[in-house]
């Protein structure tokens, strides 16, 4: 089995899933932080490819950047400056080959994630 990555983006101030939510993939390793690819969430909060697929899939520390400012103000929410929630870094490890799945639970003051299934 190999491993890959997934992620479901909903916003709960709107109770519905976050379309065109901008998200980006980096993996890190010391110091270092590499840029491996960006992808927008579509009409069901998915991105319509795995963000890092099985054949790309290695073990170890990634972080996962959801552009949620430039979200809530294509949404309409009410701006505020600066922005409560404007970009949101998420670090984890995946340690084995397996289905990661981060989902991000997103409202104007918060968020909350977990490892999904």
């Amino acid at each position: 089995m190999s491993g890959y990555l997934t992620t479901h983006v909903l916003d709960t101030a709107l109770g519905k899933p976050a379309q065109g939510l901008k998200i980006e993939l980096f993996r890190i390793e010391g110091a270092s932080r590499t840029h491996l690819r960006t992808l927008s969430t579509n009409e069901d909060g998915r991105t319509d490819s795995q963000i890092l697929p099985a054949d790309d899939f290695a073990t170890g520390t990634y972080e996962l950047v959801f552009h949620a400012g430039a979200y809530l103000d294509a949404v309409g929410t009410p701006p505020e400056t600066p922005r409560f929630l404007d970009v949101i870094p998420i670090r984890f490890g995946m340690s084995e080959a397996a289905h990661y799945h981060v989902p991000l639970l997103l409202s104007p003051f918060g968020y909350s994630t977990y490892r999904g299934s």
